[in-house]
């Protein structure tokens, strides 16, 4: 008897041998594809972490306002870095009552957050290199209520509620690049002017 042989002249028994190895090869190339595709994103995710800090931003409080300066990062590569400083801090306030006398709210309030707005470092157009040059961000009056402020001491509404002082807390400030957080600090007023980490 003879061997089985297919249209190709070889035996069917190598035919099959031929294809295990065959497809031995497309498991080992896609088996390769995938760890060098691994490879790639894990590079990639790791520039991106890889900012440096050559100079921490410094900040300074006066009275509403918070004033950021003197922050210089390497390594951010071409995507435009954006950074938003945030204020917090408190309103005092006078009452007058109804027969015109004046007398301290009783209650600091919040208040309202104020935001820099997103501010690029430039690092799009300097080789990876952003600065903070200069960014504000200021507290505003929250508009109370005289029973927020605690007018009369229970908080009648027929107290005037007047403005004293504007006062800027706190700080917080973000660093984003591709909506990945890259560089976080807070701020206190009377504490480090660098901050503290996020």
């Amino acid at each position: 008897m003879g061997v089985a042989t297919m249209g190709n002249g070889l035996p069917s028994e190598a035919k099959g041998i031929v294809m295990m190895k065959f497809l031995r090869t497309i498991r080992k190339s896609l088996w390769l594809t995938g760890a060098a595709l691994l490879a790639v994103a894990a590079t990639a995710s790791i520039a991106l972490a890889a900012v440096n800090v050559k100079s921490e931003p410094t900040a300074s409080f006066s009275g509403a306002s918070v004033t950021l300066t003197g922050g210089e990062f390497s390594g951010l590569g071409n995507v435009e870095a954006i950074a938003n400083l945030t204020a917090t801090g408190e309103a005092t306030y006078t009452c007058t009552n109804p027969q015109g006398h004046a007398s301290p709210g009783q209650n600091p309030v919040p208040a309202q957050p104020g935001s820099s707005g997103p501010v690029g470092l430039g690092n799009s157009e300097h080789n990876g290199r952003g600065t903070i040059s200069s960014i504000e961000a200021s507290v505003t009056d929250p508009h109370p209520s005289a029973k927020q402020v605690g007018c009369g001491g229970t908080g009648s509404t027929k107290w005037t509620v007047t403005l004293d002082s504007l006062t800027a807390t706190g700080a917080h400030l973000v660093i984003t690049q591709r909506n990945k957080v890259v560089f976080c600090r807070n701020y206190t007023l009377g504490g480090a002017a660098t901050g503290t980490e996020c």
